[in-house]
């Protein structure tokens, strides 16, 4: 499907909602979504297959706050491997969001260079008494005067449960509901430049927690089976290794 920015996941578009997921191995696959409002009907959008394992569809009603979840077989329902954010948790369905409508206000920002940062590593959930991500922004002032000029977030993917060091993430692009949504994240990082504080995000792409992880369902090369971690399954490097092309991860 031509005009996407990134190869999956849920895009808003003048024309709706695009879908793409990718499933080499599936020959179809069909979006089940639900309006932003849950007493809206579910309907069904049949993606079309395309050459390089993708499959992609437009849906014209699609709108920023749609529920969605991806079918590969008949009744068996699975969140998007590109999803967003996961506002019901880590299995249930993906939310269709539209980071456009976020206004950033630090366009003046120049990060300082890297060898005279001086970080500190932050576990979102456990900094504050709330745990959230505008809790964090709450205590920038604190850590400016602490004499910081940057911040790291201990991973952010989307885990099981309510507890996480965050290495067990199993959607890697939707940061952890139990912090806050997509924009509170994108607040955080205004807010910290506007206090002249660079933001670093720890991310962990080669494994996935145990509970949620359905990318192998999707397609089996996600993965390779040579090795065997206490991080759960290894992820390939790149499936474009194999395939020519693979999935990228979104912005």
């Amino acid at each position: 499907m031509t005009g996407r920015k990134f190869p999956q996941g849920a895009e808003i578009s003048d024309a709706g909602v695009q879908y793409c997921v990718w499933a080499p191995q599936t020959d179809r696959v069909v979006v089940r979504i639900t309006g932003a409002d849950a007493r809206a009907r579910t309907r069904a959008l049949v993606l079309s297959r395309e050459p390089n394992g993708y499959h992609s569809g437009l849906d014209p009603a699609g709108a920023a706050g749609d529920r969605y979840q991806i079918e590969l077989t008949e009744g068996a329902l699975f969140p998007c491997p590109a999803s967003r954010f996961q506002p019901d948790g880590v299995s249930g369905p993906s939310m269709v969001i539209d980071p456009g409508t976020f206004r950033w206000t630090d366009d003046s920002w120049v990060r300082p260079a890297f060898r005279d940062l001086i970080i500190y590593e932050i576990h979102v959930g456990t900094f504050t008494p709330q745990g959230t991500f505008r809790a964090v922004i709450d205590r920038l002032p604190y850590l400016r005067e602490l004499g910081v000029n940057a911040i790291e977030l201990m991973p952010l993917a989307d885990f099981p449960g309510q507890h996480n060091w965050g290495y067990d993430g199993v959607r890697l692009y939707a940061p952890a509901a139990i912090y806050g949504e997509p924009d509170d994240l994108r607040a955080l990082v205004g807010a910290a430049h506007a206090h002249g504080l660079a933001a670093i995000v720890d991310v962990v792409y080669n494994h996935f927690g145990p509970d949620g992880n359905f990318l192998g369902l999707f397609s089996p090369d996600y993965f390779e089976d040579r090795h065997h971690t206490p991080g759960g399954l290894r992820r390939r490097r790149c499936p474009s290794h194999r395939h020519g092309v693979g999935p990228v991860p979104p912005g």
